[in-house]
C-alpha cells in the first residue's frame, strides 16, 4: 500500500508517473481528433481526467434518462475532483469530451452509430455521428492521452455453443488504460469471461470486494486476481502496470451500491425470458445485448435499469477518484 493509501509506511520502490505505451500512435492523424477546450487545459496542466463512453447514452437508456445520466455522469467525475471527457464520434470526427449540446445530440438524435473498433473507419469516411462501445473509447482515449476510462459493464463471451467474443475484450488486452467497470453484463457467459481475461493477461482488480460483480448484482462466484480498498492502492497497482510496460488494460471492478442490487431470483427469471423471446424473435449479433437488458428492465419493473444507473454513476466517481490519486 502507498504512503497515501494509509498504509503507514513507504511503497518498496516509487514509480513515476508514467504515461500508457500505446502501438501505432505515430501513423494517427490527429487532425481527426477533437479534444474539448476544458479536457485539453487539463491534460496539459497534469489534472485528473476520465473517459465516459457514449453508446449508454444513444442505445443503452430509454429517452429521456439517457441525457439525465449522461450530465450526471460527468458530474459525479467533477465532484470528485476530475475532468469528464465523453467519447463520441461527430461529423466523422473523434470527439473527446463533449459539452451539453453535443450530448443532446447524441441522446436524441436518430441514426446515430453504435461505434466499435471495427467501424471507427465507415463512421470517419462517411462523417456519421457514432456513439462509442467500450472497444471504441478505450482506442479514442487512448489516442488523445487519456489514462481513466469509466463504464458500465464491458462486453465479454457470449452464452451459447457459438464462439461470440466481444470487441471489448481484445481491445482490453492490448490497451493499457484503467477501466472502472462492474463486471461483464449479467446476460454473458460470466466464467468463459473471467476465463479469457485471464488467459489474455488482463488483470481484474476488486475494488472492495473479493469476487467479480455480476452487473446488477454484487457478488458472481468469481475471484479477482487482487483487491484494493482505497484509490491510492489502485493508482499504486496502475503505476506498476505501466512501470512494466505492461500492454492489457487493469480492469477494477466495483460492486453495484447496495441498495440497488438486483434480486438474484428476479434477475435470473428476467434474464431466461428475455434469452427466450430473443430467440423467438431471431435477434443475434450485436443486437442481442441490448434487447436482452431493454427486456429485463421491463420484466423486473425497472429493477435492473435503476441498477444500470446507480452504477454508471458509482463508477464514474470511484474513477474520478483513481484518477485524482494517480495525478497525485
Amino acid at each position: 500500500m502507498s504512503a497515501n493509501g494509509g498504509g503507514g509506511h513507504s511503497p518498496p520502490f516509487a514509480f513515476t508517473n508514467l504515461q500508457p505505451l500505446t502501438s501505432n500512435l505515430s501513423m494517427f492523424d490527429k487532425n481527426l481528433l477533437r479534444i474539448g477546450e476544458e479536457v485539453e487545459a487539463a491534460l496539459r496542466a497534469g489534472r485528473a481526467v476520465v473517459a465516459l463512453e457514449s453508446t449508454v447514452i444513444s442505445h443503452g437508456l430509454p429517452r429521456p434518462q439517457n441525457l439525465e445520466t449522461a450530465r450526471r455522469l460527468e458530474q459525479a467525475v467533477r465532484e470528485a475532483g476530475a475532468v469528464p471527457a465523453t467519447v463520441a464520434v461527430l461529423g466523422g470526427r473523434l470527439c473527446v469530451g463533449l459539452d451539453d449540446a453535443q450530448l443532446a445530440r447524441l441522446a436524441e438524435g436518430e441514426g446515430v452509430r453504435k461505434v466499435s473498433r471495427r467501424d471507427l473507419a465507415a463512421a470517419v469516411a462517411r462523417r456519421e455521428d457514432g456513439a462509442t462501445t467500450v472497444a471504441g473509447t478505450l482506442w479514442i482515449a487512448s489516442r488523445a492521452g487519456l489514462r481513466v476510462f469509466a463504464t458500465g459493464g464491458i462486453g465479454g463471451v457470449h452464452r451459447g455453443a457459438l464462439p461470440d467474443v466481444s470487441a471489448d475484450l481484445p481491445e482490453l488486452a492490448r490497451t493499457p488504460m484503467t477501466v472502472v467497470c462492474s463486471g461483464a453484463k449479467s446476460v454473458l457467459d460470466l466464467p468463459a469471461t473471467r476465463e479469457w481475461l485471464e488467459t489474455h493477461g488482463v488483470c481484474v482488480l476488486g475494488y472492495g470486494c473479493d469476487e467479480l460483480p455480476a452487473f446488477y448484482t454484487r457478488r458472481s462466484g468469481l475471484a479477482v486476481d487482487a483487491r484494493a480498498d482505497a484509490p491510492a492502492e489502485a493508482a499504486e497497482i496502475v503505476r506498476a502496470r505501466d512501470a512494466l510496460g505492461l500492454e492489457a488494460a487493469l480492469l477494477i471492478t466495483v460492486p453495484v451500491p447496495e441498495g440497488f442490487e438486483v434480486d438474484a431470483g428476479v434477475m435470473e427469471e428476467s434474464l431466461s425470458e428475455a434469452l427466450a423471446v430473443a430467440a423467438e424473435r431471431g435477434v443475434t449479433g450485436r443486437d442481442l445485448t441490448p434487447f436482452l437488458l431493454a427486456h429485463m428492465s421491463w420484466r423486473s419493473r425497472g429493477a435492473t435499469l435503476r441498477a444500470n444507473v446507480a452504477l454508471l454513476e458509482n463508477n464514474a466517481h470511484v474513477a474520478a477518484e483513481i484518477a485524482v490519486a494517480l495525478e497525485n
